[in-house]
């Protein structure tokens, strides 16, 4: 290099070390605006119960507020997934989705359409919960047992309609693992999200439902429907009595329904890290932790390292159930 070029380089330095300088302060300095969670199903459901809670603590901690967009677009939450994959990585849009996050494209891939994101496309923030799906039927029904359900199911293949998220969405996912155990054939009748599901079964349009103690708990203390099974691995503090299908002999039959926080891949690790301190912080908070156990569904949080591991080794469980499920409408 002659002198010239020397000179040259030598003056570029301190606009470099500016730039870096003003790149390291603008992530220091998160939040300077407010913050969007996309919940990619209606309200009512699992993910929206996360949501709002931990919402609101991060908008207490962060000093900015964090603004639940419930993106109810219906594809089992696939809409609101791909939107939060598209946005910029800058910390302010973030997303709270469900262990279908990972099923989804796989769903995509079945049927040779275009997948609508990645999961690559995310970085793991937190887990907020993790609960095991049970499966309701309402009050009025018939069945006062599981085998009872099954008895009538083999008696009319096709016609127990049960309602869920849309295809291959948690509560879809769930229904086909235990109904291709039992050997039965349902009716599957798709809604925009959990809660129009649960609200279908409230009203007898449809006679069956797995979902999250979360969002059924009050509803069977009110006599409103009742729960025949649970899909985990023990027996929950909030239905103690109620069995679960490997009890009952559906020894391949486990399906747990966990929300948690995601944030784009290309996220800085200033942001990332600060993110990662206000959902420790949050989770926490008295506010939160009542919230969720009264609803039945105590916090289960994972910091980022621990909720990748789970996200993966869930993930694997779950794309092999649905290819083993294969195409269902």
């Amino acid at each position: 290099m002659n002198r010239r070029e020397l000179l040259r380089a030598a003056a570029t330095l301190p606009l470099a070390h500016t730039a870096l300088a003003n790149s390291a302060f603008a992530q220091a300095a998160y939040p300077t605006r407010n913050i969007t969670m996309i919940v990619p199903f209606p309200a009512g459901g699992q993910a929206d119960l996360a949501a709002r809670p931990v919402a609101a603590a991060l908008e207490r901690i962060l000093g900015k507020p964090c603004i639940v967009d419930n993106r109810a677009g219906g594809a089992g939450g696939s809409i609101g997934n791909a939107q939060a994959a598209r946005a910029e990585p800058d910390g302010y849009t973030l997303l709270m989705t469900l262990s279908s996050l990972a099923v989804l494209p796989e769903a995509d891939r079945l049927f040779d359409r275009p997948v609508a994101y990645e999961v690559s496309q995310f970085a793991p923030v937190a887990r907020v919960l993790a609960d095991p799906t049970l499966l309701a039927v309402p009050a009025s029904a018939p069945w006062k047992t599981l085998q009872e359900f099954v008895d009538d199911a083999k008696k009319r293949p096709g016609q127990i309609p049960y309602g869920s998220s849309g295809p291959y969405g948690t509560l879809h996912v769930a229904m086909e693992m235990f109904a291709a155990s039992a050997g039965i054939r349902l009716l599957h009748v798709p809604f925009r999200g959990a809660g129009p599901a649960l609200t279908a079964l409230l009203s007898g349009t449809v006679q069956a439902l797995a979902s999250a103690p979360g969002t059924l708990k009050q509803q069977v203390e009110d006599g409103k429907m009742r729960v025949l099974a649970n899909w985990g691995n023990e027996r929950i503090a909030s239905f103690p009595e109620l069995p679960t299908f490997k009890e009952l002999g559906y020894k391949d039959v486990e399906f747990y329904i966990w929300a948690g926080l995601f944030a784009q891949a290309a996220l800085p690790a200033p942001i990332m890290s600060r993110l990662r301190e206000a959902m420790a912080e949050g989770v926490k908070a008295p506010e939160v932790i009542k919230t969720f156990e009264t609803a039945g569904s105590p916090v289960a949080y994972l910091d980022a390292p621990e909720f990748s591991k789970f996200v993966a080794a869930d993930s694997a469980r779950l794309i092999a159930a649905v290819k083993k499920i294969g195409k269902v409408e």
